[in-house]
């Protein structure tokens, strides 16, 4: 079993909150994390409600299936009884001692209304990403903390050719998916995979018609990736109407296959775009709707650029569930078509712009929109860093710096 980051994060949350929701995408290892928290002291009884016996027990009586529970228990899967969160309500409401519920769920609470309402205050929710590149070469990166420290230091690295950035980005991080060394049988797991979430766990979460569409809308989507969210143009593309494609897009959202990233704006008096980017949170994913391979996406111009930046979007969301740097991640744009792929804006509102370029040669025109996030932010930008696809890593004047690609994962933390 490989080491998953997020686990002190939430063994302290079960120290002291009495019920932690671990939500994350179908299969990124939810159940084998949870279960493996005996070894770290948390002795739990584990039920899953993929099991037919125990949903239906669920089902019928909440009330009484959470008052028969043990002391401590984990509930794998729980969003598919959505009644089950007011009783463990009432049963919290009775005795809060900590880590008496850990919950998982391959559904984004926040965006279940009665799970949200039922235990807002009582509850603390932690996401768990597919493998980032560092817990799969095992170590624990530190990327987003050597961004904010006092002076970035430069290191040498053992950067990938673009070929094996190409291999990573095509395989993605699901567990299964990297398990498995054949392009082949990773595409028969995510058209599985595919399968189970929008017949089953999309069922679950809301009684559609016109299942049919989805496998479209997604792949369009994917065709998309890391550019503006555009409602209305998509909604031409597919021919569906905005309300049916909104609908869609929430419970795409809300499965953990689609997120979308939100622009940094402050009072700069700039007029700054405001539309979300698009994205899909493993690119594993991403590279299997479109029908490209490794080797294809090592010569395809047209959708190596937005896959690289996915992957980096990926792993900074992955990173920042753990980091020691509290940290939200956006994109800056405005209408003057000055832009930065990524913004990292730490709890002090200090502010860390990410350029994603596929070049081997960085060049002074490549920090261009750095440059311009510098001189707008004044104080609050603490520096701009470049990633590229080639293996140099050099300062390009004041707090700007260029960095391969492979310091997402081989800036290790102090403490991995």
């Amino acid at each position: 079993m490989k080491r998953r980051h997020l686990t002190p994060r939430l063994l302290a949350a079960l120290a002291d909150t009495p019920v932690v929701f671990l939500q994350g995408p179908r299969q990124a290892g939810k159940s084998t994390l949870v279960q493996s928290l005996q070894s770290h002291g948390h002795a739990a009884s584990y039920l899953t409600l993929d099991d037919a016996a125990t949903l239906a027990a669920a089902s019928a009586d909440p009330d009484g299936f959470v008052a028969g529970l043990p002391e401590r228990v984990i509930l794998d899967e729980v969003q598919r009884v959505p009644e089950l969160f007011r009783a463990i309500k009432r049963s919290v409401d009775t005795n809060r001692k900590p880590g008496r519920f850990l919950l998982t769920g391959s559904a984004q609470v926040l965006l279940l209304p009665k799970v949200s309402e039922s235990l807002a205050g009582r509850m603390e929710v932690l996401t768990l990403w597919p493998f980032s590149q560092g817990e799969i070469a095992g170590q624990r990166e530190g990327f987003v903390d050597a961004c904010f420290a006092p002076e970035l230091t430069l290191r040498a690295l053992d950067a990938p050719r673009w070929a094996g950035l190409a291999a990573r980005i095509s395989t993605g991080g699901f567990p299964e998916a990297v398990a498995r060394s054949e392009e082949s049988r990773r595409h028969a797991w995510f058209d599985a995979y595919l399968t189970t979430l929008l017949e089953r766990d999309i069922r679950d979460l809301a009684n559609i018609s016109g299942l049919r569409d989805l496998p479209r809308l997604l792949r369009l989507l994917a065709t998309r990736v890391m550019g503006l969210l555009n409602l209305a143009e998509l909604s031409r593309e597919a021919a569906m109407p905005q309300t049916t494609l909104h609908r869609y897009f929430t419970l795409f959202e809300a499965t953990f296959l689609a997120r979308t990233l939100p622009p940094w704006h402050a009072n700069l008096g700039l007029r700054l775009v405001k539309t979300p980017k698009l994205w899909l949170v493993d690119t594993g994913l991403l590279c299997h709707l479109l029908g490209i391979e490794a080797a294809r996406l090592a010569t395809d111009d047209l959708m190596s650029g937005p896959a690289l930046e996915c992957f980096v979007a990926s792993e900074l969301t992955k990173q920042l569930s753990w980091s020691r740097t509290r940290a939200s991640l956006f994109h800056y744009r405005t209408h003057s078509q000055q832009e930065v792929d990524f913004v990292l804006e730490s709890a002090a509102g200090k502010l860390v712009g990410i350029e994603v370029k596929k070049t081997a040669s960085p060049s002074e025109a490549d920090f261009k929109g750095l440059r311009h996030l510098a001189e707008q932010t004044g104080k609050r930008f603490l520096r701009g860093v470049l990633l590229h696809t080639g293996p140099s890593s050099a300062a390009f004047g004041k707090n700007l710096y260029a960095l391969p690609v492979s310091a997402l994962w081989q800036y290790a933390s102090a403490s991995g």
